[in-house]
């Protein structure tokens, strides 16, 4: 049993949340795990101020986080680059991140107690902007790096470059390079192809383009990717995994890559990629 303490994180805004989390902590304890919770859920268990969540990151064996996949898309970025194991449990709602639903909580202390979880290492998207020469932006995705027309009603021009190569010139509503664990998110919805975790693709998916042969792009996680948009284009956004948009000016360069971290999401060892998609997208194998 490992001597590092189990952090605690939840969604304060979800139903029952302070409920579950104190159960939580009770059945750790029982089990004679040391706990350490965020600031944001500390007061749910009436223990004090808690600690910040690149705290959690730096000392604990493995974070749960209580919420749906944006709740555990936010703690990946305030990691930080400490990043360390991440145990979801489903309290939001259609969750292909979190491992068990909040039902499952006991199975979900007893696997994590005992050390019978599986770790799916999770690839990242290095996402840098470079402006006159000097770089404004620096981060990374789990799931995708979004870049749209923001609030204008109008298509985009947008130059894409493999590998110091033209690709095309996007005119679209914008687009989307995913990670294998985004490809189930707005890439799927944009209609691109769901890519299995360890894959070691990206995914290039353009949001209506006006070219009909413009379609999704499967390419490997080694090549290095360069969006910039074209002469003369006004109010576009970047967002990386949905957090706060970055605007974008003509000229700049959206530059993405894989990045050196991974995100080890734990996983029940009876739960496998193939039967989270049959489960989530209800894929019955019949028309009813």
């Amino acid at each position: 049993m490992s001597s590092q303490p189990i952090g605690l994180v939840a969604h304060s805004g979800k139903p029952r949340a302070a409920e579950l989390v104190k159960r939580l902590c009770a059945a750790f304890r029982e089990k004679g795990r040391t706990l350490l919770l965020d600031h944001g859920t500390a007061p749910l268990a009436g223990e004090g101020e808690g600690v910040s969540v690149e705290e959690l990151g730096q000392r604990c064996a493995v974070v749960v986080v209580l919420g749906g996949d944006g709740s555990l898309l936010r703690l990946v970025h305030q990691f930080g680059h400490s990043i360390c194991p991440v145990f979801g449990i489903n309290h939001g709602s259609l969750g292909f991140l979190t491992c068990v639903n909040s039902l499952a909580w006991q199975q979900a202390v007893d696997a994590i107690c005992s050390g019978e979880y599986v770790l799916s290492p999770r690839s990242l998207l290095s996402v840098t902007v470079e402006r006159d020469g000097e770089q404004i932006v620096d981060c990374f995705g789990l799931n995708d790096v979004v870049i749209s027309r923001g609030r204008h009603s109008r298509l985009i021009r947008l130059d894409t470059f493999i590998d110091g190569i033209m690709l095309t010139q996007y005119n679209a509503d914008g687009l989307i390079i995913a990670t294998p664990t985004g490809s189930t998110a707005y890439s799927l919805s944009a209609g691109g192809p769901v890519i299995m975790p360890q894959s070691g693709v990206f995914v290039i998916t353009p949001i209506c383009p006006h070219v009909l042969t413009n379609r999704s792009l499967v390419v490997g996680d080694q090549s290095e990717v360069v969006v910039s948009p074209a002469e003369d284009q006004h109010g576009i956004v970047l967002a990386v995994d949905g957090q706060e948009p970055v605007k974008i000016r003509s000229g700049d360069r959206i530059c993405l890559r894989k990045s050196a971290l991974q995100l080890p999401l734990a996983m029940l060892p009876q739960l496998s990629f193939p039967e989270v998609l049959r489960e989530k997208l209800k894929w019955s194998g019949t028309a009813i």
